[in-house]
């Protein structure tokens, strides 16, 4: 099917930018990225076919800059947007204005990010579809009493969460009444009395992250492609992720993929996308918000579905059929082997995981079957410490999950990147824990894993993989989706 769409300005960087221009390419699409200075050498830069320089230091200057993207939108003629993740991807105030711009925003309507981009307005959306939300209120907190009488309902710990979080950021675990009135006490004075931001839920000891990737049409066609399993997590953000889920009973994967269409149906969802659950040791499952964009980890369904994310996303956003993306004319596919993705990140996994900015002064990319490595940094690229530490994602897919494991460990001893140090011995140690190879189906892997089981088990020393060489520049918190 041939696309209405003929020219995408991509709102974002790096390996996402890089990875819509190649799918772009493929489908006979021109491309205009944006790029801030620390970004100017980058590779999707230098791939598309016009970029532009967003001037400024800052986010909120750049790639966060709603109104100079619209009037980069209006310069280039561009007629769609793809946001990526991150960023602008989920702001109900950017997809209006491109929408009023007459241009296709490349993901659900900006109605639907209004429900599901808010934790708390998506807690209200899953409730009305029947479909039980992680325990906690679905309204913001008003005072310390409120957070008292939950938990001492609920049970500690209890888990303070931002309504505007992502990517593991704007969470608080408390432990106890005394912590919990500290956090009370500390973020009143700050916000004058209102912790409008903030909800809270029950923290669910030892579950599973566990997710359906997604896709619903304007003709009301959905389809889950495969599932994916995130547990392996640390300070709530994600590191390695696997699809389809591996050892999930059958009766639960159904219940996924149908809380899956419910919530989106009843939020009138129409993109590609991801619902978000936590499943208990016993089987429990419980919803914990919609990711309406595509993900970091979106490769692994890909793998083991056929199915192109990038390009379904584009077409549900012209209006087609879900059955007239390629790889679903007969349907939903059923996923074949296995895919495994490692964030291969710049950061110190013996020193508490810290990102480190600086120069890729080596870059040795593995190769072979089965082996996909999606990078947005070149050998002698840098690694900004304004933006998130990822260098690239290492994807590895083969018939079975102990192939695809057996074929994962020769990948990273293979993969070498000198420069900065990188998660990448973390990885293979993990490749070698029972609980996260599970041979015997006992997979023993939860969100708090790493910092309760796995670290404390470990000579963290062990785990330091690259010395630093150049710096690029100086450590500042980063973002990760």
């Amino acid at each position: 099917m041939a696309s209405i769409v003929k020219k995408l300005l991509i709102a974002n960087r790096g390996e996402i930018a890089l990875r819509v221009v190649r799918t772009a390419k493929e489908m006979g699409i021109s491309t205009v990225a944006v790029y801030s200075e620390q970004d100017r050498n980058s590779r999707y830069v230098d791939m598309a076919d016009e970029s532009y320089l967003l001037s400024g230091d800052t986010y909120k200057d750049t790639y966060l800059n709603e109104d100079l993207l619209i009037d980069i939108l209006h310069k280039t003629g561009a007629d769609a947007v793809p946001p990526g993740y991150g960023f602008l991807s989920e702001v109900p105030s950017f997809a209006q204005k491109v929408e009023d711009a007459g241009a296709i925003w490349v993901g659900p309507h900006h109605t639907a990010l209004v429900d599901l981009g808010d934790k708390i307005t998506a807690r209200r959306v899953a409730l009305r579809a029947k479909v039980p939300p992680v325990p906690g209120l679905s309204e913001p907190v008003t005072d310390v009493r409120t957070l008292l009488d939950f938990a001492h309902t609920h049970g500690y710990p209890i888990m303070m969460k931002r309504t505007d979080g992502g990517g593991g950021h704007g969470i608080t675990v408390v432990h106890d009444d005394e912590e919990l009135r500290r956090f009370y006490m500390n973020h009143d004075a700050l916000q004058g009395g209102d912790l409008k931001e903030y909800f809270i839920e029950k923290f669910v000891d030892k579950a599973r992250h566990v997710e359906t990737q997604s896709g619903r049409d304007s003709h009301g066609n959905f389809t889950v492609y495969s599932t994916r399993d995130c547990s392996l997590q640390r300070r709530n953000q994600k590191l390695i992720e696997e699809a389809p889920a591996p050892f999930l009973p059958p009766e639960t994967t159904r219940a996924l993929e149908d809380a899956a269409v419910a919530i989106c149906s009843r939020a009138h969802y129409e993109s590609a996308g991801t619902v978000e659950f936590l499943v208990d040791p016993d089987g429990t499952m419980s919803f914990m918000e919609v990711n309406t964009r595509i993900q970091v980890e979106h490769p692994v369904t890909e793998e083991v579905t056929g199915v192109d994310l990038v390009a379904a996303q584009l077409a549900i956003a012209e209006g087609a059929h879900v059955t007239d993306i390629p790889g679903l004319e007969h349907g939903t596919p059923v996923p074949h082997g296995h895919a495994i993705e490692f964030r291969i990140n710049a950061e110190g996994p013996s020193l508490g995981f810290v990102p480190f900015p600086g120069i890729v002064e080596r870059l040795n990319v593995p190769t072979g079957p089965g082996i996909r490595f999606d990078s947005g940094v070149a050998q002698g690229g840098a690694i900004p410490g304004q933006f998130d530490s990822m260098i690239a994602k290492l994807i590895v897919s083969a018939p079975s999950r102990s192939a695809c494991l057996t074929r994962a460990r020769h990948a990273l001893d293979e993969l070498a990147i000198a420069g900065v140090p990188t998660v990448r011995k973390f990885d293979q140690a993990v490749l070698e824990q029972p609980a996260f190879v599970a041979t015997d189906g006992d997979f023993g892997v939860y969100t708090r894993w790493i910092e309760e089981e796995f670290l404390p088990s470990v000579d963290v020393r062990t785990l330091a993989d690259g010395k630093p060489g150049r710096r690029a520049a100086a450590p500042e918190p980063v973002e990760s989706w």
